[in-house]
């Protein structure tokens, strides 16, 4: 089945011009530069690494993103660069405060888990469904706020004992928990119908819970934890050297205090691996040893996955070509909802306009050759984001109903007749033959008594 939808087909389209985009990417080759300026102090000796800022004289070998496409201009820098004083033009050295992430919508959530546990927006709905329905362990799962209202925080420690009760995992972080620290989660004036999704206060047999609501239940439960702890603390440095009239910046990142990072796993940990910058001051003078180049080339962007795709369909604004409806978009939920995102994905999958090749998300011929069959404004963002737009003016009373149908009326249409009068590509032509599944049919029993199995007749078609 080819099916066109204002949210599925945008969704669809995303994917098909990043598929093509990949498939059509030429490799560049580019090349960096770093000044490796040793350094001693406080017991520890190791190199600086600066990196080269080139000036407006090297636009012409540079892309449209700053990166130096010719390597005899790079071995020039580092050539006049080694055994160069090194001078301090500028030192920032300051202390950078994290808040804890905020508790989760359902969209946040099914971005983490397909993150963490490869699982689908669907499994991710129908887990929580199961946790809020039946073990009554959650608050409503299809909320699209990250807020709590300021009554819930009353009930903290009841929701953390329970917490303590129902993941032991998450033990001793429910003991550290501070319920005198009020994050910003808090705050009536962002709840709307729903609320975040976090635990409720009621106990659970350990045993209660499959694998996968586990998993959920305690992605759940450590983000509301995170609430009670202090904001992890960074020590933030930045270096602006001279060296030979050349600009070369390092830059340096440590975490001084963990506050609720102290709850995530090192996998989690996005901040390992930054270069070690010391506190030095302006005027300081030190002496570049060499300069390190490294032979680079241009990637392609990735393939979606199911966690990148939520996050595309939650920040849809950055795929939008009209920049005043860019604007619009940055205040609004992107495509779709809550509620309704998994069973889009879903149904782009069932339809097999989208597969999945281990957490790849690629295009099929089908669903590649609707794309190309239909007209260009239909398979952008835009112009269902701009219906939501002006629906969102109704629901507000400062937009008229009539005049809104009789324009949309009238844009159908003319989508209609292009497709009408527009020759089925070849692509649409030539799709492979989808095989339908084998079924059996039964005989229905009769009113007064079901026939022995042993001689019904069984049917298969294919």
């Amino acid at each position: 089945m080819l099916s066109v939808g204002r949210v599925q087909t945008p969704v669809l389209g995303l994917v098909v011009r990043r598929d093509e985009e990949i498939e059509q990417f030429v490799p560049r080759d580019y090349f960096t530069l770093h000044a490796l300026i040793p350094y001693q102090g406080n017991g520890q000796a190791f190199d600086i690494r600066a990196r080269w800022k080139p000036s407006e004289a090297c636009k012409p070998w540079q892309d449209e993103e700053g990166r130096v496409l010719n390597r005899k201009l790079v071995e020039n820098v580092a050539q006049r660069i080694a055994g160069q004083p090194a001078k301090v033009v500028e030192s920032e050295q300051k202390q950078t405060k994290q808040s804890a992430p905020l508790p989760y919508s359902l969209s946040a959530l099914q971005i983490d888990a397909a993150k963490r546990f490869g699982m689908s927006a669907k499994q991710v709905l129908d887990v929580c469904q199961s946790l809020y329905e039946k073990h009554k362990l959650i608050t409503y799962p299809r909320s699209d706020s990250r807020y709590l209202p300021k009554e819930h925080y009353g009930q903290a420690p009841s929701v953390i004992n329970a917490i303590a009760n129902n993941a032991k995992e998450l033990q001793s972080a429910a003991n550290g928990a501070d319920t005198s620290l009020k994050s910003k989660a808090w705050n009536d004036s962002k709840v709307d119908a729903h609320h975040a999704i976090i635990p409720t206060p009621k106990n659970a047999s350990m045993n209660a819970l499959s694998g996968d609501e586990m998993k959920i239940y305690q992605q759940i439960a450590r983000q509301y934890l995170m609430q009670f702890y202090p904001a992890a603390i960074y020590a933030d440095a930045k270096l602006v050297f001279d060296i030979a009239g050349g600009t070369f910046i390092a830059k340096g990142r440590q975490l001084v205090s963990a506050g609720w990072k102290a709850l995530m796993g090192k996998s989690d940990d996005e901040d390992t691996g930054v270069d070690n910058v010391p506190p030095l001051t302006e005027g300081t003078v030190l002496t570049c040893r060499e300069g390190e180049i490294k032979d680079r080339k241009t990637e392609p962007p990735k393939h979606f996955t199911e966690a990148t795709l939520l996050q595309a369909m939650t920040g849809i604004a950055r795929f939008v070509e009209d920049k005043e409806l860019k604007k619009i978009l940055k205040e609004t939920d992107g495509l779709g909802t809550e509620a309704t995102r998994a069973g889009i994905l879903d149904t782009l999958f069932k339809r097999q306009l989208l597969k999945r090749q281990g957490k790849t998300i690629l295009s099929t011929p089908a669903g590649r050759g609707l794309i190309h069959a239909l007209p260009k404004e239909s398979t952008y963002p835009d112009m269902t984001a701009h219906w939501e737009h002006q629906l969102q003016g109704m629901a507000e009373r400062n937009q008229a109903y009539q005049p809104f149908m009789q324009t949309l009326e009238q844009r159908i249409d003319g989508l209609m007749d292009q497709v009408r009068t527009s020759p089925v590509p070849t692509s649409l032509q030539h799709l492979p033959k989808v095989e339908r599944p084998a079924f059996k049919k039964r005989r229905r029993s009769s009113a007064k008594g079901a026939r022995k199995p042993s001689t019904a007749k069984r049917v298969t078609k294919k």
